[in-house]
């Protein structure tokens, strides 16, 4: 027996960090009618596992780098209460390239914030939106997740499948999706914040542009000798730039000065590194940060994921959006990923705002293209940006090396383009 179809404003695909965030930023919007949208979550895994709380398997979990700016949106939406006080503030920045004389160093204090940013366990930001989400939800029950299940045929227009052939006539208003349970869903509008293989991407035939780095990204959480004092060090070596970012001690060691390591390497450098004991493993961080946090007294675990720069051919098809990973995904330089894909969700957020006020069609091509085009500029100028530092630090040739070590010493003293590069840095 077929199960009956159901009837959303809206329907995203992926309940993970970005959807999550989608969800909640959409979850209190209201019609003209004042009813609260009605919003789907379609989620491969059952939502409940991303709230896990266990004080060890967090010390080895990723963390991410929240701007000044994505702190403050998720303040506005209602998520920062469950995360300020497990978040680690960023009020310095030291920028330097190991064995040269240059270094740039970026403080809050120096442009009236509090904290450049934050760092925070992803598993705690994703615990705090559906906290948030669940808050909203008790009030207006307008969320409904199906999970675990996952999108497996989007009916477009021009194209529709028996299934969905009694709704021709309202297939330019809707998107009509089945689900691997059967369950048959449509919506005015749909997202898809389901990731770099994105599901939706792949079913709209969205084609993407993939530039392999040549590189990865090697992570672990770490402990040093010497407090990190709030303070994030971004330290361009040899063998590749490595960040090292304050975190907040655990429980378990409250005098701990923590910081989470993100060492960009070629692979083969990766594969010796990670196959290291954790002394052996210690002491070459050591070599090639340098002593500034003094010793390395610990190290979690570690694992490595190849860099490479993706980018969706367009942002929007019909009656849908690409948001978060599932429309772009750069390299770790910058620690700028998700806050971008933050303000994908702002802006999207915003624009339906917009259109309920005015009680337009918010899968309307008018609105997709709308957000396609205000994305496009912040996109591109974050994956310039990345690219260009990539490109800089890993080039050995003697006018580079001269070249940025002099850019470097110059941002102390050249305030327009410090503020630049702290307005970029803390997502405005």
């Amino acid at each position: 027996m077929d199960k009956p179809k159901q009837f959303f404003d809206v329907i995203i695909s992926g309940g993970g960090l970005t959807g999550s965030l989608m969800a909640l930023s959409l979850s209190q919007l209201t019609k003209v009618d004042g009813s609260l949208l009605s919003i789907a979550i379609v989620e491969t895994q059952a939502y409940q596992k991303t709230t896990t709380t266990d004080a060890q398997a967090l010390f080895d979990e990723r963390v991410l780098a929240l701007s000044h700016g994505s702190a403050s949106y998720l303040n506005k939406i209602g998520a920062w209460q469950f995360i300020e006080k497990q978040a680690c503030a960023i009020t310095d920045i030291d920028i330097s390239d190991r064995g040269h004389f240059a270094k740039t160093r970026l403080t809050a204090a120096e442009h009236g914030v509090n904290a450049l940013g934050y760092v925070v366990d992803m598993a705690i930001i994703g615990k705090a939106h559906l906290q948030a989400l669940t808050a909203n939800n008790n009030r207006g029950q307008n969320i409904h997740w199906f999970s675990p299940d996952s999108i497996e045929h989007i009916a477009w227009h021009n194209e529709l499948s028996a299934e969905f052939s009694e709704h021709k006539a309202s297939a330019s208003s809707q998107a009509q999706v089945k689900l691997k349970s059967g369950n048959v869903l449509s919506a005015s509008l749909l997202l898809a914040c389901d990731g770099v293989q994105s599901p939706c991407r792949e079913l709209a035939n969205i084609k993407v542009s993939a530039d392999d780095y040549a590189q990865v990204a090697l992570i672990a959480n770490v402990s040093t000798s010497k407090a990190h004092q709030n303070k994030a060090f971004e330290r361009f070596t040899n063998h590749g730039p490595i960040a090292m970012l304050p975190l907040n001690a655990i429980a378990a060691n409250p005098n701990d000065s923590r910081c989470s390591l993100v060492w960009t390497m070629l692979p083969q450098d990766s594969e010796k590194m990670v196959a290291l004991n954790d002394k052996d493993f210690a002491q070459a961080l050591e070599e090639a940060f340098g002593r500034y946090l003094g010793q390395i007294t610990h190290v979690g675990k570690r694992f490595s994921y190849p860099l490479v720069l993706l980018q969706a051919k367009q942002q929007v098809h019909h009656r849908m959006a690409l948001i978060g990973n599932a429309s772009h995904t750069i390299h770790p330089i910058a620690g700028q990923g998700f806050n971008l894909g933050l303000r994908d969700v702002q802006v999207m957020a915003d624009i339906v705002s917009k259109a309920l006020a005015n009680n337009q069609d918010i899968g309307s091509f008018a609105l997709l293209n709308a957000y396609q085009s205000n994305r496009a500029k912040d996109q591109q100028e974050i994956i310039q940006l990345t690219d260009s530092l990539v490109t800089l630090f890993a080039n050995d040739l003697a006018p580079l090396v001269i070249g940025r070590n002099i850019g470097l010493h110059a941002l102390n003293f050249i305030s327009p383009l410090k503020n630049a590069l702290v307005k970029k840095t803390m997502g405005y």
